[in-house]
């Protein structure tokens, strides 16, 4: 099915970068992110193609790697700069210049993790967001987006909050735009959208026992970093069921401590960032524990 696209080399590239997002090396998946971004909003939707391009087009230009390039590695956190910069800020003429600017420095900066062989996943965007919202936040008057002003549409239906969680991965509030996503995931990886799905409820169920508010874990904003956290893990094997929980539970604890006390409000939240941490600790259990659980599974 991806043969369509590696017709046309580049095309193909920048699907799977957007793919990448939630691990997943599919251009169908990348189209798929993409049109639910654009239902979105088509300025995220332009910011988005925008720094997802820039990340490629640097990385093809500094001569990383072709086979990281043509997997999408150098894509998928200066997508998401773009389209985080569009959803927190309104689109004037510097933020579109910041949006290409981020997903350059994005695609670098994972180009010096990937050659240290250290799994930051997208700590690049988080990094670079951070120092972003902090100074522009702090030194221009540029307005919130409308998206982050605008009132959400909340349910109390438990598959909704699971696909809610898939939408605000890539900051998208809309159900539709989080079906959308969950399919997209799912043909690439049943195992991936299933452990997600799951994953996220677990997430919601856990963050009900912490207090949070009932309408934003029914929003998936205490869902998502668990989705990210699932699907890295996902697989057959009976201790992938064991991993996924553990990375769940970090994440989930580390996102709902970080929000409650007000941690990194001052630099645009929390982001993808619990689900980095969540996910060290477990490869770190991981590395400990495997002559153990090579022997028992």
């Amino acid at each position: 099915m991806n043969k369509f696209f590696e017709k046309i080399p580049f095309v193909d590239i920048i699907l799977k970068g957007i793919g990448q997002i939630m691990l997943q090396e599919n251009a169908w998946t990348g189209l798929l992110f993409l049109i639910g971004i654009f239902l979105g909003s088509w300025q995220s939707g332009i910011a988005i193609l925008l720094s997802t391009v820039t990340g490629t087009f640097i990385a093809i230009q500094l001569k990383y790697d072709q086979s990281e390039i043509n997997a999408g590695l150098y894509g998928f956190s200066a997508a998401l700069v773009g389209v985080a910069l569009s959803f927190i800020f309104q689109t004037t003429w510097l933020i579109w210049i910041i949006i290409i600017v981020g997903g350059a420095l994005a695609s670098i900066i994972q180009h010096f993790f990937i050659q240290k062989k250290i799994p930051v996943f997208t700590f690049p965007f988080i990094i670079i967001i951070w120092c972003c919202v902090f100074v522009l936040h702090h030194f221009t008057n540029i307005p919130p987006s409308d998206l982050i002003t605008a009132k959400a549409i909340t349910t109390t239906d438990d598959f909704l909050t699971s696909t809610n969680s898939f939408g605000e991965v890539i900051f998208q509030g809309g159900a539709l735009s989080g079906i959308i996503f969950f399919i997209a995931v799912f043909i690439n990886s049943p195992s991936a959208a299933l452990y997600g799905f799951v994953g996220s409820l677990v997430g919601a169920y856990i963050s009900h026992l912490y207090g949070e508010p009932i309408d934003k874990i029914h929003m998936g904003l205490f869902g998502f970093n668990a989705v990210l956290s699932a699907i890295v893990f996902s697989g057959f094997k009976k201790i992938d069921g064991l991993w996924v929980l553990l990375a769940v539970i970090f994440t989930v604890l580390i996102d709902d401590f970080l929000v409650n006390n007000n941690v990194l409000n001052i630099v645009g939240g929390v982001l993808t960032f619990p689900f980095v941490l969540g996910t060290w600790i477990v490869l770190l259990l991981q590395k400990i524990a495997k002559p153990k659980t090579q022997e028992q599974f």
